[in-house]
């Protein structure tokens, strides 16, 4: 099934506003969504390092922070 929109008349507001309709829709249905393997593998790394006290944790604030610190 493809779509044609109209993407080169419509505004960065419009195309934002699609994206984001298109997102609720599927957030409504997580379960029909299935995750990768690889993202299964890179989480349970994530909750080893946990376990054995090897990852710090920010709060998103500061996240934010920092990622903006180093692309800019």
């Amino acid at each position: 099934m493809s779509f044609n929109l109209p993407l080169k008349d419509m505004s960065l507001h419009e195309k934002l506003a699609a994206m984001e309709s298109l997102w609720e829709d599927i957030a409504r249905t997580p379960e029909a969504i299935e995750s990768p393997a690889w993202h299964k593998d890179i989480l349970d790394e994530r909750r080893q390092r946990v376990a054995e006290g090897r990852s710090q944790f920010v709060d998103w604030e500061t996240a934010k922070a920092d990622i903006r610190n180093k692309v800019s």
